[in-house]
């Protein structure tokens, strides 16, 4: 099993550093007293992750983050009997764990996800709120303490990996981009420790690459590409160095394109 979770718990864990660039935080305050799931729409590295982490801890929540991929199946969530010293037992998943236990459940980037896991979410997104364990003949209710967020990136996936109507509908949505030019600055400056004077060409340079997606990109300069630059900058590489191995090997494999990225990154940080 292929399963990339991380799990967190409240305390005295310092809250994540994020800035809000609306009202999401009211947002997610809301639905989680209100018991809604919610769906968390943006492109890669723009905070999605950073934000649920910071609301959990926030919040005083336990959180189980699950980095969804194609091999990521129900079970995977649930859970499944495994043998241990020559004895079948039942092994909860992460989402099973969270509903017995309460705490916020992130299921990130949830259309790479096999089909049958929207199946699995579907009745712990309505009035229900209940996850039926079909092996274990147990079904069970979700606590006042639990909260289901999702999260995917619209602009990147084709037809075969949109999510559909019928689940979107079952979700309370924010809407995430990338922050405004000053803010943006301020967040790369607070994780990687380089001024902001330093820091404000490189984000005048990843709002140029970032007009290019869907051209000769793919995808945009994303918030945490920067901080890796700002980083290797701070840490002494070059800023020349820094764009190479931060913000353009990530981003293409072509050579032309490496190229073209190169003269525009020369042209506004020489």
């Amino acid at each position: 099993m292929n399963l990339h979770l991380s799990a967190t718990a409240p305390g005295k864990a310092l809250v994540p550093h994020y800035i809000p660039a609306g009202n999401e935080c009211e947002l997610f305050e809301l639905a989680w007293k209100r018991k809604l799931p919610l769906l968390l729409k943006g492109p890669t590295g723009c905070g999605k992750t950073r934000f649920v982490s910071h609301m959990a801890a926030r919040l005083g929540l336990p959180l189980s983050t699950v980095s969804c991929h194609d091999d990521l199946a129900a079970a995977d969530l649930t859970g499944r009997y495994l043998l241990k010293g020559g004895d079948t037992v039942w092994v909860d998943g992460p989402l099973t764990r969270a509903v017995r236990n309460g705490g916020v459940c992130y299921l990130d980037e949830v259309v790479e996800a096999r089909k049958d896991v929207a199946v699995v979410l579907h009745p712990l997104t309505d009035d229900r709120r209940i996850l039926p364990l079909e092996r274990t003949g147990e079904t069970l209710e979700a606590p006042a303490e639990f909260m289901l967020v999702v999260s995917y990136n619209p602009g990147y996936q084709n037809i075969l990996k949109a999510l559909k109507p019928s689940t979107k509908q079952r979700f309370v949505a924010i809407e995430f981009d990338f922050l405004p030019k000053e803010q943006e600055i301020a967040i790369v400056s607070a994780e990687s420790g380089l001024e902001e004077r330093h820091v404000a060409p490189l984000v005048n340079l990843a709002q140029r690459l970032r007009t290019m997606k869907g051209h000769d990109l793919e995808e945009g300069v994303s918030t945490r590409l920067l901080v890796y630059c700002a980083s290797l900058i701070e840490s002494g590489l070059t800023p020349r160095e820094a764009i190479s191995a931060a913000m353009i090997e990530p981003l293409t494999d072509d050579p032309d394109v490496r190229l073209a990225l190169r003269e525009v990154a020369g042209a506004i940080i020489p």
